[in-house]
């Protein structure tokens, strides 16, 4: 009887080990599709057209994406709970391609994204921006950058608020509240992308400006209000 317990126990911790393969295995190549896709098509020689798609057969012949399927890229696409990527057959030649929705780093001219309209019902009259206590002091006084992506990214609340899957990371401990009717009303733009990650390429300097800024908080250990002068 003990025996078989031993060996029950040895079956169970071996579909543990094989589960946690395959969770590497799929979060390994979400992040390489989320490379290649948001930045390094261009550098890995794979051609992305100007609305972001790469063929998924030319992608599958890329050293980095050989040891992966067909399948396994449907299913990191379809479990993907912030929704990074899209497939779909080229209207075309009907071959699939794949894309992801917002976070490049590289110009895509036809990403598909909705321009938000000021006084529009999907108009968001807050948005917020997820970071990292320890860039407050910069973000306090200078604002928010889109650093080197063609897009600060915010999201209509926080993560779990509603229908809210993406827009920041879950570890990040600094939420900074904008007034997304002011910054538009100063002539900023700001477009919903396809999985709702709330898009705007800030000012000319690539800025959101402190005195687009409602409130921000402290997220962990408690929520706690920060000092916006």
């Amino acid at each position: 009887m003990d025996g078989q317990h031993r060996a029950k126990g040895k079956r169970g911790s071996g579909r543990g080990r094989r589960d946690n393969r395959e969770e590497s295995r799929d979060v390994r190549l979400s992040k390489s599709l989320s490379y290649a896709l948001r930045h390094g098509a261009a550098k890995m020689g794979l051609k992305m057209g100007s609305d972001g798609f790469v063929f998924v057969d030319e992608l599958l012949t890329h050293g980095q994406f050989s040891s992966f399927s067909l399948e396994d890229v449907e299913r990191v696409v379809s479990t993907n709970e912030k929704q990074r990527f899209k497939l779909q057959d080229h209207p075309e030649n009907g071959r699939l391609q794949i894309r992801a929705n917002q976070g490049h780093t590289v110009q895509v001219e036809d990403l598909e994204l909705t321009a938000v309209v000021l006084g529009a019902p999907d108009c968001p009259q807050e948005a917020v921006h997820g970071s990292y206590m320890k860039h407050w002091p910069s973000i306090r006084s200078r604002g928010l950058s889109r650093m080197s992506r063609t897009h600060i990214h915010l999201a209509p609340g926080l993560p779990g608020e509603g229908q809210v899957i993406s827009g920041m990371r879950h570890n990040c401990d600094l939420a900074v509240y904008i007034n997304v009717p002011k910054a538009l009303a100063d002539g900023i733009q700001f477009y919903w992308s396809e999985n709702k990650v709330l898009l705007t390429p800030g000012d000319a300097d690539g800025l959101l400006a402190p005195r687009y800024f409602l409130r921000a908080q402290r997220l962990t250990p408690a929520t706690c209000e920060l000092d916006l002068e």
